[in-house]
């Protein structure tokens, strides 16, 4: 069953790839969509497995190659992280497989771009349930030339081309680090196999890196690089992590992200919401026993997480593609995701990338039936009042917004009443919170990123959905008079999309990050973990309290077992007078109930619950004020520019920044190489100086042959007489006396 979870889609791929002339389109469209129904069908029902059975397991295919210690195969890897992201990738990428029937329909293309996603669908299904960082790494290529293939998919439009090349180039850059933090795991611990890696971490063994003869504990062992000196596991990390800013488009490397947009709307929903960009959040969660033994490296995945999600939402404020928004949308989110895992709430980073994929998958494809039914108009400026052409993807779109701005009421000491996005959201914020509250440096910096961007969301979600739904329409009136909503075939994956982002968070919070999540995680990834170093310091606070609390209980009960004996009348008569029985008795009840609530969890102060509430509804009011009150503010605030609106519409420049450094930079140098080394000197002094060198000769010489029996008789009586000389010279010296 597992081994068919994974080849099933590249079965599709292989048959909608390699006989599309001889079965046809639609067939290979259906095959693909078929095949990809069953494997989430096989994904589900092993999550129920893994889930509430406990199967969890590890089967070797075949065997890779064997080249001294390095040793490989091919294994599918199951525990409870692996079944997460089959569910996460099959459903969405079926979804979206049937969903492109009908997005795709007048395409001349189909059975190519079917194919494409199949082959996406399969890359990701490898990298998920890779049991070595090698068979990770295949998957994680796979992704990117998937990626490289369905971005450029309309290859006769310049624009397609080049976004495919800029996101295959950024994501050469991240996988470079991620190939080097590959080879120096293998030069630490001699195995790139999880099981191994990890129980030597755990455990701080001896090991013997490929550069010494001496063994020491793997909390010990440091790498020199660049002239440097790392603890080991920090440089791991840290380069693990490059691979992962590439691949998830944070801060620095998310340049590839907004371009990727250029595809068709379906490769879209796929990349952003279940595949290619949660890949590094993905490794993180994966190797989190790397990065809980490594507090500096975790700092950095806590701080570039918070600053990508308060930057992607700056600039979604000041767009106006409606893809280019949620495309924004999901680089916020992924930051979300990351700060979750550099504090160690990794089971809240799940949590989020699980109902994540949902919403944004929903947002996306909802963003594609508003395309498809406007005739493929994209830009915002040119849309509203469509709601009562398209009220069903309008209704999407609603439920698809709530979710990714987190709309919910957290209700007294329980978990509340909301959308899925506010089960995660709110979750990762207040682990943030506890982080800070624990001594984590970047914790607190990280929540306050986190609030921010919560308030951004909002405003630019409900932007997105007033510029297009509401008002008066501002596009061509041919358009709007032929604008209609999506057929069943598309509306279909958007209802059910949607269910998900109405009740995943409360179905699965339990299991994900409250009483049942250390028996749901099974020590895939840590339910409550907490090092000495503040690290996981979300739990490292809740421990800390219910350790505080289990001290002043114990404090408590000695002295109520050192005090006098009280009689019933003396405690009612205390109890009645205000004495201090009941204060006690108050305070115990206090944190009986804060241990019930959340399995013996610990709750942030009011204001720290309430904030992302606050912050959600002040950034819906502001839209409203300026997209409905008063229609039109948004376009002048735009028309009359200034240094601000500049910033954020370019994307705070970093495109312009780029193109002027390392692109021209780059092509700089590569012309001093080509023209100058290459050219001039290589081929120059070369083999093209040899040939213009003989050719010169041939010139020169070809002027001798006039083709007039005089000059030759000429020339061969200069030859007698030249051989004549040489031979009485020689004569002559030959004959003189020593």
């Amino acid at each position: 069953m597992y081994a068919a979870i994974v080849f099933l889609p590249l079965i599709g791929c292989l048959i909608a790839g390699l006989f599309r002339k001889q079965i046809g389109a639609r067939a290979a469209m259906f095959v693909t969509t078929g095949l990809l129904f069953v494997s989430a069908g096989l994904s589900i029902i092993t999550f129920a497995q893994v889930a509430w059975g406990g199967v969890e397991t590890q089967i070797v295919l075949l065997p890779w190659f064997s080249i001294g210690d390095f040793q490989a195969s091919w294994t599918i890897r199951v525990d409870m992280l692996t079944a997460v992201m089959l569910v996460v990738v099959t459903s969405v990428s079926s979804l979206v497989h049937l969903y492109s029937i009908g997005y795709m329909e007048e395409d001349p293309d189909q059975a190519r771009f079917f194919s494409y996603l199949s082959l996406f669908t399969f890359a990701m299904l490898m990298l998920v349930t890779a049991d070595d960082l090698l068979q990770l790494f295949f998957g994680w290529e796979g992704v990117g030339l998937a990626s490289y293939l369905l971005i450029g998919f309309w290859y006769k439009k310049p624009s397609a081309n080049a976004a495919a090349i800029k996101a295959f180039v950024t994501n050469r850059v991240g996988d470079f680090g991620f190939a080097l933090g590959v080879m120096a795991t293998f030069a630490v611990f001699g195995t790139i196999e999880f099981d191994a890696i990890f129980s030597a971490i755990a455990n701080d063994a001896a090991v013997t890196p490929l550069w010494s003869e001496q063994s020491s504990a793997v909390s010990e062992t440091s790498i020199s690089f660049l002239g440097m000196e790392f603890a080991a596991l920090e440089l791991i990390g840290f380069l693990l992590f490059i691979g992962a800013m590439g691949k998830s488009a944070q801060f620095f490397l998310h340049v590839w992200l907004p371009d990727a947009m250029e595809g068709p709307t379906p490769v879209s929903a796929l990349i952003h919401a279940a595949t290619m960009v949660t890949a590094g959040v993905f490794l993180v969660c994966r190797m989190w026993q790397v990065y809980d033994a490594a507090p500096y490296a975790s700092m950095l995945v806590t701080i570039i997480g918070a600053v990508t999600a308060l930057y992607a939402a700056t600039v979604g404020v000041a767009q106006n593609d409606i893809k280019r928004v949620v495309a924004y949308s999901t680089c916020s989110q992924l930051g979300y995701m990351f700060f979750a895992a550099g504090v160690g709430a990794y089971g809240a980073a799940m949590f989020h990338l699980f109902t994540h994929a949902f919403f944004k998958a929903l947002l996306f494809l909802g963003s594609g039936a508003v395309i498809h039914g406007l005739h493929h108009e994209q830009d915002m400026r040119l849309m509203g009042g469509v709601r009562s052409k398209m009220p069903w993807t309008w209704a999407m779109m609603i439920i698809g917004t709530l979710a990714l701005t987190g709309v919910g009421l957290p209700m007294g000491a329980g978990l509340g009443y909301g959308f899925s996005g506010f089960f995660s959201k709110d979750t990762i914020i207040e682990a943030a919170y506890f982080a800070g509250e624990a001594g984590n440096e970047v914790g607190m910096f990280a929540f306050w990123m986190g609030v921010i961007a919560a308030f951004l969301t909002s405003f630019y979600s409900w932007r997105l959905i007033f510029m297009t739904f509401h008002g008066r329409y501002r596009g061509p009136s041919e358009v709007l008079a032929h604008a209609h909503d999506a057929p069943w075939v598309m509306r279909a994956p958007l209802v059910i999309l949607s269910i998900g982002a109405l009740f995943a968070g409360a179905a699965f919070f339990s299991s994900f990050v409250g009483d049942r999540s250390e028996a749901f995680w099974r020590g895939s990834v840590p339910a409550a973990h907490a090092s000495a170093e503040g690290h996981g310091a979300a739990d490292a606070y809740l421990e800390q309290a219910d350790n505080t609390h289990a001290e002043d209980m114990q404090h408590e009960t000695d002295a109520s077992a050192a005090a006098p004996t009280v009689t019933a009348e003396e405690a009612e008569d205390e109890h009645s007078a205000g004495g201090a029985a009941a204060p006690h008795a108050v305070e115990a009840d206090h944190h009986a109930e804060a241990a019930d609530d959340h399995g013996g969890g610990h709750h942030p102060p009011e204001w720290v619950r309430w904030t992302p509430f606050g912050v959600t509804i002040a950034g819906f009011l502001i839209a409203v004020w300026a997209y409905l009150l008063n229609e039109g503010l948004g376009a002048r605030i735009a028309a009359r520019g200034g240094p601000l609106h500049a910033f954020l519409y370019n994307k705070w420049y970093f495109d312009q920044l780029y193109n002027a450094t390392l692109v021209r930079g780059a092509r700089g140098l590569g012309d001093l190489f080509w023209k100058g080394g290459d050219q001039k000197i290589i081929d120059g002094l070369g083999p093209n100086g040899v040939a213009a060198a003989a050719a010169f000769a041939g010139r020169r010489q070809s002027k001798s042959q006039t083709g007039y029996l005089y000059h030759y008789a000429f020339v061969m009586l200069l030859g007698v007489a030249a051989f004549a000389s040489w031979v009485l010279f020689t004569a002559s010296n030959s004959g003189a006396p020593s």
